[in-house]
């Protein structure tokens, strides 16, 4: 685990600040992991604790949410042997556009962070509607609480980081009004959320 954390330090995928999550809830860090995306190397070495615990379970296919999840998805792939897919957004609606999941074939959801987990049940939604079966996630890093579990389980992480996160009424940083919120995710947000930025 420390040394995941020394690689994503290593390309300034760790940030500190005032952000907007995609599950809608704000942090003072953020795991920026497209810098480490920019480095197949070290994006390969953060990954092979992931990928020895792949090669133990029985998955047919690893599937990678775009845009955080596919380069995880295809290096994972690579490291197992496992066939590499993503889901992609239409409309703003998570679907299978390019790639097929065929009946019963076990999917495994590969995400580069993981905070509530609700962003994943739209990806296992695509699964189950394509047949498949959908085993767990696994991610570069886990920031999930045991108060708040993610509600597909996660089978394995590179790293777990124990950060705090805030509903936005309640979240400390905006009550300090310093910082301004940003939201540096590819996923468009709800409207509400929107306007907090």
């Amino acid at each position: 685990m420390s040394e995941a954390i020394e690689i994503l330090k290593s390309c300034d995928a760790f940030l500190e600040g005032h952000f907007l999550l995609s599950s809608g809830r704000h942090s003072g860090a953020y795991c920026q992991m497209a810098y480490l995306q920019q480095y197949p190397d070290k994006c390969a070495a953060a990954m092979e604790k992931v990928a020895e615990k792949i090669r133990e379970m029985d998955v047919d296919v690893i599937v990678g949410p775009a845009m955080g999840g596919i380069v995880y998805a295809y290096e994972l792939g690579r490291q197992t042997g496992k066939r590499a897919i993503f889901t992609e957004r239409v409309d703003n609606v998570m679907s299978l556009k390019r790639f097929a999941i065929h009946p019963g074939e076990k999917c495994l959801i590969a995400e580069d962070v993981v905070t509530t987990g609700i962003s994943s049940l739209e990806t296992k939604r695509v699964i189950e509607e394509a047949g498949g079966i959908c085993v767990g996630i696994c991610c570069v890093v886990d920031r999930t609480k045991e108060d708040a579990p993610s509600p597909i389980p996660i089978v394995a992480s590179a790293l777990k980081l124990d950060l705090p996160n805030y509903a936005p009424e309640e979240c400390p940083i905006c009550k300090e009004g310093k910082l301004p919120l940003v939201h540096l995710g590819s996923r468009k947000m709800k409207q509400e959320a929107k306007q907090t930025l």
